[in-house]
């Protein structure tokens, strides 16, 4: 506590991120809420206020939901329900769209806010996002461990080839894919994480757990920078930056319901889903997002392998328009009523206030 303080008033810290910090609640073998160490936090003038991040779990458990309320934790059902969605697991659906609206079915039902919910889809530790679209497996050989350290289940997927490919068909889909992952980490209700150096394609070589590397294999090199997904990157935080139907301050209601932020999730013909849709192996949704007073946004998320013709929700306000997609192709002409998304691609249409 001593130490938490020092940092908070003499380096003016706003706060910390605790690893493993599910260990710290333990006191008789098992995780408590109500803690020593949790109750001490909340108590103190000095550290009450600051930001305190949890890694919700440890050797012995996962309490993901399980932190105080004004509590933020690292989200890794978001890292890999969105994982799934994307590379192609089965009956995924209904985990992604939780994610999506901030993981409601984790935090809501004990009043907490969407902060609570910190959302990325890669870390320091584990495989940087080039990797991710490159690597079915880790190649940690370099660490001197026979390539037995660093986590095995990695929801990865190299799209034909493993490892660097000049195949353009191959690059491609990477390239797209990695954009998939950003659009929905900074499109996702919640607090959006990014790894430093997946803006740029920032690679380790298929190396999942390099912290022991100092050298080329996790340094960054500024010679290869990717300056489309920089850019693609940027256009995504400045959108998100600007537009409040993107970061709401709770979950989502219907619009009935009164709140300034509304969503309708809704299946590629524009209708409600079923209670059996989501158990079947859907591939593609749509959200519409909308804040009172400003613009609105469709979302349509498509992650088959085929094209999918999306039936376009009457725009709330003015007439959609094309605002961005992770497929360079993509067009609509205004009005929009129908459009064919490409495979495993994300298309946002903007309907202006």
């Amino acid at each position: 506590m001593d130490s938490l303080r020092y940092w908070v008033t003499e380096m003016h810290v706003d706060g910390f991120r605790f690893d493993l910090a599910t260990t710290l609640t333990r006191q008789d073998g098992s995780a408590e809420l109500h803690s020593a160490f949790l109750t001490l936090i909340q108590q103190d003038p000095v550290l009450a206020p600051v930001k305190m991040i949890a890694e919700p779990w440890d050797t012995a458990g996962y309490q993901v939901g399980g932190f105080p309320a004004d509590w933020s934790e690292w989200n890794g059902k978001f890292r890999d329900d969105t994982r799934e969605f994307w590379h192609g697991g089965e009956n995924v659906l209904g985990d992604f769209a939780q994610r999506f609206l901030g993981s409601p079915d984790v935090y809501e039902g004990s009043r907490r806010a969407p902060v609570s919910s910190v959302n990325f889809i890669t870390a320091h530790d584990g495989f940087t996002l080039a990797d991710l679209t490159a690597y079915d497996e880790k190649h940690n050989e370099a660490n001197g461990e026979d390539n037995n350290d660093g986590e095995s289940d990695n929801r990865s997927a190299n799209h034909g080839i493993e490892g660097p490919s000049d195949d353009p068909a191959v690059t491609e889909l990477r390239d797209r894919q990695r954009r998939n992952f950003l659009a929905t980490l900074l499109l996702s209700t919640g607090v959006p994480m990014i790894l430093g150096g997946d803006e740029m394609g920032r690679t380790q070589g298929g190396n999942n757990n390099a912290y022991c590397q100092d050298d080329e294999i996790s340094w960054f090199d500024w010679s290869k920078v990717d300056a489309g997904l920089l850019e693609f990157t940027t256009e995504l935080i400045t959108l998100r930056r600007e537009n409040p139907a993107l970061r709401p301050d709770w979950f989502r209601h219907a619009p009935e319901a009164g709140s300034a932020d509304s969503v309708r999730v809704l299946r590629a013909d524009a209708e409600g889903f079923s209670e059996e849709d989501w158990t079947a192996d859907h591939r593609a949704i749509a959200f519409v997002l909308e804040h009172d007073g400003a613009d609105a946004f469709a979302v349509l998320l498509n992650a088959a392998e085929n094209g999918v013709e999306f039936t376009v929700p009457a725009a709330p306000q003015q007439e959609w328009q094309l605002v961005l997609s992770t497929d360079p192709g993509q067009q609509a002409e205004t009005p929009v009523s129908t459009l064919i998304v490409r495979d495993r691609s994300v298309t946002v249409l903007r309907s202006r206030a």
